[in-house]
């Protein structure tokens, strides 16, 4: 039977995998990035959790993907704040001989959601992951679009508030600071000297005034993003995923109604949650796993 490897690389950890022709995912236990380690050590790291997945079957592999952080291009991790790397070709994480593309780690969670998720019935739709940060895939026929650099879809350093405050990017007032999980957390204990995480105050909001105002003023700040985006793109719908993306309705229905206030003349595209959740980055890799043996448009029914 024929496989490929994936793999999800994140800042803290990597998640691997086999998935065969018909779709089926076969998920092994993790590992750490071990970034602290320096960035050779997270490519050789790498290279033997490939090696070590493609053992698990009789047959070699006949592609592998991977998903990284920072800047990519299909064939060279181009730079990485978080692990440090700088041009490292894509043969580099695998073992010699092994076809091999690489992705954005977001953008090739953005892919997956086009091929098999909420937005496999459109071809143009925002990708828009919220975690411990906000990134986004721009998905424009069907394929993630990242700019003439690789820095297209940063949309959380878009500044929503120019006065407001200083981002750790080096701008002031980015959608990121606002409307983060982390930043949600970061926030709330700012006003009120209490930790919290951002499901606390999503969970509160109703309750408590002071989780109310923090998850409103996130919501502002999505809305004044989403909209700019909205006219600048006209995109068939936005899909958020991530953490805070979990939240649901608790979160859409604030958002679509400021953002239909905010877009006066025109109806907001829908917003959708994300359909494959934590598996997106997996099911990406294996895109580019298929890809990278020549299988361009491998799409095989799942069970979702």
């Amino acid at each position: 039977m024929s496989y490929v490897v994936a793999l999800d690389v994140g800042g803290t950890s990597m998640k691997g995998g086999l998935v065969s022709e018909s779709g089926e995912v076969t998920v092994f236990p993790g590992r750490p990035t071990r970034r602290d380690d320096g960035p050779d050590t997270v490519v050789a790291d790498i290279r033997d959790y490939v090696a070590e997945l493609a053992s698990q079957h009789a047959e070699p592999p006949i592609g592998v993907g991977v998903a990284v952080p920072g800047i990519v291009d299909s064939g060279t991790a181009l730079f990485s704040a978080n692990i440090g790397w700088r041009d490292v070709p894509a043969a580099a994480f695998v073992p010699e001989g092994l076809p091999v593309r690489l992705g954005h780690d977001v953008q090739t969670a953005g892919l997956a959601e086009s091929v098999f998720g909420a937005g496999r019935d459109v071809t143009d739709f925002l990708f828009l992951p919220i975690g411990t940060g906000i990134a986004g895939a721009l998905i424009i026929k069907g394929e993630p679009y990242g700019g003439v650099n690789g820095w297209g879809g940063e949309i959380g350093h878009t500044p929503v508030w120019p006065d407001g405050e200083r981002c750790a990017c080096g701008q002031t007032g980015c959608l990121e600071t606002y409307a983060s999980a982390a930043s949600l957390g970061r926030r709330y204990t700012e006003r009120t000297g209490k930790p919290a995480t951002a499901v606390d105050v999503m969970s509160n909001a109703a309750t408590d005034p002071h989780a109310y105002a923090v998850l409103a003023e996130a919501v502002e700040a999505l809305s004044i993003s989403l909209a700019s985006y909205t006219l600048l793109m006209d995109p068939a719908m936005i899909v958020i995923g991530g953490g805070l993306g979990e939240a649901g309705e608790a979160l859409l229905m604030p958002l679509r109604d400021r953002m239909t206030e905010r877009l006066s003349f025109r109806k907001p595209p829908p917003l959708r949650q994300t359909a494959l959740g934590v598996r997106a980055g997996m099911l990406g890799a294996g895109i580019l796993g298929w890809r990278a043996a020549g299988v361009q448009d491998w799409a095989p029914q799942l069970d979702l």
